[in-house]
């Protein structure tokens, strides 16, 4: 019997901050919530943060904002195929104004490849970096006109941005192909900041109460996860598998190493289909989607997904990343301490691990 020569697209972003707009119809619901565009933000987003007016961090809100597409995926031909995602993030603190005080920008590129006969060309123990933390060894410096590598430039466009208001960062000046023209800016960035723009804008909208804990002189970062081990080659009874699991961690840090904030949710890239099937459609977070993404009937507490994640967002407020590292998990990654499992029963592995990236030790 031959192959089947089809791999399935199926790409899962884990994102752990505030709801993310992106760009997919919405999917069915996985049956098992895996340690894991433009649309509206959710209005329920999961985490550390109160989804209602009263202002916590004195006034301050958080927020995250995602720019998705797999419209470079492509199938096997002569070529080998790939299942591909490009993401670019922005995590936002925002002062009682709605000025911009803290803005950290990443951006994260994962191409799985595979052949003609739906065999996994890249290994399946692979981990993509960001851009962040690929730093100098991406390779943009050589090219660049002014010299500056591709995380200088997201770091110079991020420190440009604070101070500013949504729509003051809505009226930067760029040309046709979204490059910067503003003298000011274009001697440091000199990148396309298009998706720089829209991912902000999408933070700022979807942006909620900050925890009181958290201060205007906490530090923000981001820390970025990839598994895609659950991908699988096709055989004679299955068609091949492309899967990617993103985690993101958007924290605040006080300088004595506790996490003052943390917002969770998460969006899926899924299509059931072969790699061609409609990859400029849109999908939904995980927490736009709510209570249709139907886990609270399958959940032994009786808790959708968006309200285990903000669970458990909260419950790391307050706590060092050693604390959080130290946080008991079965072999699955689902929590064993009785005041955490009464509220969280999905895997929180890769949420652990995303945080201890967004944070310095302590």
């Amino acid at each position: 019997m031959k192959l089947k020569k089809t791999v399935l697209l199926f790409l899962v972003a884990l994102l752990l901050l505030t709801p993310l707009s992106a760009c997919r119809k919405e999917p069915t619901p996985a049956p098992s919530p895996s340690p894991s565009g433009s649309a509206s933000p959710s209005p329920s987003p999961s985490g550390g943060a109160s989804p209602s007016g009263g202002g916590g961090g004195g006034g301050m809100k958080m927020g995250l904002g995602i720019v998705a597409t797999v419209s470079k995926s492509k199938s096997a031909g002569t070529e080998d195929g790939a299942a591909q995602t490009d993401m670019t993030i922005a995590a936002v603190v925002l002062d009682q104004d709605g000025k911009i005080v803290k803005c950290v920008i990443d951006a994260v590129s994962a191409s799985i490849a595979f052949n003609k006969n739906g065999e996994l060309v890249t290994p399946a123990d692979t981990e993509f970096k960001s851009k962040n933390e690929l730093a100098d060894s991406y390779g943009m410096k050589k090219a660049s006109s002014i010299g500056k590598e591709w995380y200088e430039q997201a770091r110079a466009f991020a420190s440009y941005v604070q101070g500013k208001t949504l729509e003051e960062v809505k009226d930067i000046k760029v040309d046709e192909q979204n490059y910067p023209t503003g003298a000011d800016l274009k001697a440091s960035v000199t990148v396309s900041v298009g998706g720089f723009i829209e991912a902000i804008e999408k933070a700022v909208s979807s942006a909620q109460d900050a925890p009181e804990s958290l201060s205007e002189g906490d530090a923000l970062r981001l820390g970025v996860v990839t598994d895609m081990s659950k991908s699988a080659s096709a055989t004679a009874e299955k068609e091949g598998l492309a899967q990617l699991t993103v985690t993101v961690a958007a924290t605040t840090q006080n300088n004595g190493g506790v996490i003052t904030g943390n917002i969770l949710t998460s969006v899926s890239f899924t299509k059931a289909g072969t790699i061609t099937t409609d990859l400029s459609a849109e999908f939904k977070s995980k927490n736009e989607m709510g209570e249709s993404y139907g886990m609270k009937k399958a959940s032994s507490i009786g808790k959708e997904w968006s309200e285990q994640a903000r669970a458990f967002s909260e419950y790391v407020v307050g706590k060092t990343v050693a604390e959080v590292k130290g946080i008991a998990v079965s072999e699955g990654g689902q929590p064993q301490s009785e005041d955490l499992k009464s509220q969280v029963t999905i895997s929180v592995g890769d949420f652990i691990r995303a945080i201890e990236k967004s944070t310095v030790a302590g």
